[in-house]
């Protein structure tokens, strides 16, 4: 039988709808069961061990490296290979999260005696509250669903999806409460371009000493596309007898006093700068430096050290190239 388009597009609305609707019922679970399981999480000394069968197992996997790489060291433990040996992974000093929607999955009730007897702290993530699993934890969340985005309301979807949205709000509770910063989320993502936004400072990336394009406040404004033209960075700081930046004079700039049809041989670049000028400091990482000229619609920043000297200059080419962009 062939579906139409209308068909087809009506499928995935539903599908959403239902979904959706799994979410927005998490929202009222965010209480004291929350609360304590991330208490266990936040107060265990060793790793947070993850368990799950099947699509639980799945969406398991992806909340152990979503708490690992946000500051809570975690790992996955698949619940059959436990039952052969992997139990040896599990400590007293851990604490263990158990995924089952049903909360009766073999794997996983056949191991619950030796966690306890362990002594680590069982936090499980059911479907269903009267469970074996999640009568046996020291805390249960719970994650049932209406139905399943499924039409035979077999196939887990929305239940998998109220679970992976309740492992990203624990990983993110426990971020906040370790006060996890984007330089400790840097350390596990070193490669490719996130690792660079998130690594790179200013000072990596900047230009410095003779290459940082300046001008004294009373030199004229040939002198200041003298400067700009040696330099190429398509701007130049205005710099007072300190050499702490008092503007700024850019191409723009310069398209401008021309359309006025000012003197640029007799013109004092103090009489056209843009005063005062977008500066950054050279500790500030390169993302920041990337997100302010984004949000001021500028191409370049003057870096200035602690006593407001001129220290260096950032443009959104030397972004480009770092691969922050």
């Amino acid at each position: 039988m062939s579906a139409t388009a209308t068909d087809l597009r009506k499928s995935g609305v539903s599908v959403i709808k239902i979904e959706h609707a799994a979410v927005q019922a998490l929202e009222a679970r965010i209480d004291d069961a929350f609360v304590t399981a991330c208490q266990y999480m936040l107060g265990c000394k060793g790793r947070i061990v993850v368990a799950g069968m099947g699509k639980s197992g799945h969406i398991g996997n992806k909340i152990a490296a979503t708490l690992a790489s946000t500051g809570s060291p975690a790992f996955f433990v698949h619940p059959g290979e436990a039952s052969h040996g992997d139990l040896g992974m599990i400590t007293e000093s851990d604490a263990v999260l158990a995924l089952s929607n049903s909360g009766e999955t073999r794997e996983i009730v056949t191991i619950l005696p030796l966690i306890k007897r362990m002594g680590a702290p069982l936090i499980s993530m059911t479907g269903n509250p009267a469970s074996t699993l999640a009568r046996e934890a020291d805390v249960n969340l719970d994650v049932s669903v209406a139905k399943e985005a499924c039409p035979l309301d077999l196939a887990p979807t929305a239940s998998t999806t109220a679970a992976l949205v309740m492992g990203d709000a624990l990983a993110i509770a426990l971020l906040e409460a370790r006060g996890f910063t984007a330089e400790d989320f840097a350390l596990s993502h070193p490669g490719g371009s996130l690792g660079r936004r998130l690594l790179l400072h200013v000072h990596d990336i900047m230009h410095k000493d003779d290459q940082v394009p300046a001008v004294n406040q009373d030199a004229s404004v040939r002198d200041a596309l003298m400067e700009m033209t040696a330099k190429g960075l398509g701007m130049t700081a205005v710099v007072d007898t300190e050499n702490r930046p008092v503007g700024i004079f850019t191409d723009g700039d310069l398209r401008r006093c021309l359309d006025r049809g000012i003197d640029v041989r007799a013109a004092q670049v103090a009489e056209v700068m843009v005063p005062g000028g977008k500066r950054i400091a050279p500790d500030r990482l390169a993302a920041e430096a990337l997100n302010l000229m984004e949000e001021k619609k500028i191409n370049a920043l003057l870096v200035v050290d602690s006593d407001h000297r001129l220290c260096g200059a950032l443009n959104m080419h030397d972004l480009l190239r770092a691969g922050v962009v």
